[in-house]
């Protein structure tokens, strides 16, 4: 009995002094840069302890067949290490992931693996929305066109 008042009471005070975990999710809008400025739009879903964050994200380029630039979609898991809070209003990070891509010029098309890494910061507006500006580089498999792929974008970010 006093091994389950001790088992119980340890429950206790871990659930009242845990901390709740947090979450976001952006919707971005932006620009693949390789070979050819095209517009990329996309989603990414995370969570995070202190310092240490994890998302998954996709992400959709159209492709531009008059300037030989292929769409290219992307579905990643990353990892990113973030300030742990806000300085002036802004927590920058550095972010490296891998997943799956897809390329496609007309009838050529590529699906392979793929790593990023990059940076950016998410910066305080208004309560729990922040605005998110993010750089990453893609390495693609050795079938694509084009690799590696260089993306920049501004997004919409909720914090829960």
């Amino acid at each position: 009995m006093p091994r389950f008042r001790a088992i119980a009471a340890a429950l206790i005070v871990a659930l009242a002094i845990a901390s709740p975990s947090r979450a976001d999710a952006t919707a971005f809008l932006g620009a693949n840069t390789t070979p050819a400025n095209r517009a990329v739009r996309g989603l990414a879903i995370g969570t995070g302890l202190i310092i240490v964050g994890f998302e998954i994200e996709y992400s959709h380029t159209s492709e531009d067949p008059g300037a030989g630039a292929p769409s290219l979609t992307t579905g990643t898991g990353n990892a990113l290490l973030q300030t742990p809070t806000a300085i002036l209003g802004i927590q920058p990070y550095v972010i490296a992931g891998a997943g799956i891509y897809r390329e496609t010029l007309g009838s050529q098309q590529d699906t392979s693996f793929t790593t990023n890494i990059g940076g950016g910061a998410k910066i305080s507006l208004v309560g729990p929305l922040r605005l998110r500006l993010d750089y990453r580089v893609f390495k693609l498999g050795s079938g694509a066109l084009n690799s590696p792929a260089h993306r920049i974008y501004a997004g919409l970010n909720l914090k829960f």
